[in-house]
């Protein structure tokens, strides 16, 4: 289980439109064959921002993109519904923890002699 892949910096102006907020996005894979209840894990920034999933479980070898803006949660998308841009396009880290808190892991981007924990790729 881990971060896979990170859009940080939507692409085309940042307009704060829906459009543009939804293009911003974290996604979460499971990289084992069973399934995951991830109900209560979160991902959050450095600043704090942080998305709690609710009722979701993800199967095995499965991806589930967390977008940043607004909405309706399906398979494979789920939404922060947010209004504001969530991940900074300069450096920050996305963290994954399960429901007890505990680190699963990180995707870092825009540091140089820091160590990169995490499946996270710069786009």
């Amino acid at each position: 289980m881990g971060i896979s892949d990170v859009q940080y910096d939507s692409p085309g102006r940042d307009d704060r439109s829906n459009w543009s907020l939804n293009k911003e996005w974290v996604d979460v894979t499971n990289t084992s064959r069973r399934a995951v209840n991830l109900d209560g894990w979160t991902l959050s920034d450095e600043a704090g921002h942080t998305y709690t999933f609710r009722h979701f479980r993800l199967d095995g070898r499965a991806t589930v993109r967390v977008h940043t803006g607004e909405g309706r949660d399906r398979y494979g998308d789920v939404y922060q519904d947010r209004r504001n841009y969530v991940w900074n396009n300069d450096r920050d880290t996305a963290t994954l923890r399960n429901d007890h808190g505990r680190f699963i892991d990180e995707a870092s981007w825009g540091y140089r002699d820091r160590d990169h924990r995490g499946g996270g790729h710069r786009h």
